[in-house]
C-alpha cells in the first residue's frame, strides 16, 4: 500500500455498532455466518455506515468498513461541535429527533446514535429514538436526519440573500412572535 493511501485511511475512525450471527441449517449440522454493522468517519464532518456479511467475524468487519467508506455523507456543523438546528428522521419505524445542544452537555444518545455522533465528530447533541430499538433502523433513521441538515450559508443562497440577512429576518420574526 502507498504512503498516501495509508494516510487517508488512517484519518478515518470506524466504530463496530452491532454483530448479528446467523445459522443455516444443511445436513450435518449448522453453518454460521456474521453480519456487521459498521460506522465509519473522520470527526470533522463525515461519516458513513455499511453493512458486510461473511462467514467469519473479521471479514464481515473488513466488507462494512469499506462500504461504509464508499457511502460517506458530509454534514454541515456549527462550531464543529453541534447541529445547526433540530431535525427528525426516520426510516421504517424507526424514527429519531436530533437536537442541537448548548457546549457542555456532551453526546445523550442511544448505542447505535451515539456510534454516529462520535464518528461524525460531535460533541454536544440531545437524541431520542422512538418506535424501534433494532440497530439498522436507528443508524438509517439517524442518517435520514444528518442529510437533511441545512447550514445557514446554504439556506441563504437557496433564498438569495445574505447569511446576516437571513440571521436578521429571524429575529423579526422571533420579536414578532
Amino acid at each position: 500500500m502507498s504512503r498516501d493511501v495509508q494516510e487517508r485511511e488512517s484519518e478515518f475512525v470506524d466504530r463496530l455498532v452491532h454483530i448479528n450471527r446467523v445459522a443455516k441449517v444443511v445436513k450435518g449440522g449448522k453453518r454460521f455466518g456474521f453480519a456487521a454493522l459498521v460506522v465509519v468517519g473522520d470527526q470533522k464532518g463525515r461519516v458513513g455506515f455499511g453493512h458486510g456479511k461473511a462467514r467469519e467475524v473479521p471479514e464481515a468487519i473488513r466488507k462494512a468498513t469499506e462500504q461504509a467508506k464508499r457511502q460517506m455523507i458530509r454534514v454541515p456543523l456549527r462550531d464543529a461541535r453541534t447541529l445547526h438546528h433540530d431535525i427528525t428522521g426516520r426510516h421504517g419505524a424507526g424514527k429519531v429527533v436530533l437536537r442541537a445542544a448548548v457546549p457542555g452537555t456532551g453526546i445523550i444518545a442511544g448505542g447505535p446514535m451515539r456510534a454516529v455522533f462520535e464518528t461524525l465528530g460531535i460533541n454536544d447533541i440531545v437524541a431520542k429514538s422512538t418506535g424501534t430499538s433494532n440497530p439498522y433502523n436507528m443508524v438509517r433513521a439517524t442518517f435520514d436526519a444528518l442529510k437533511r441538515v441545512d447550514s445557514p450559508r446554504a439556506v441563504a443562497s437557496r433564498r438569495g440573500l445574505k447569511v446576516s440577512e437571513l440571521q436578521a429576518r429571524r429575529g423579526e420574526t422571533a420579536v414578532e412572535a
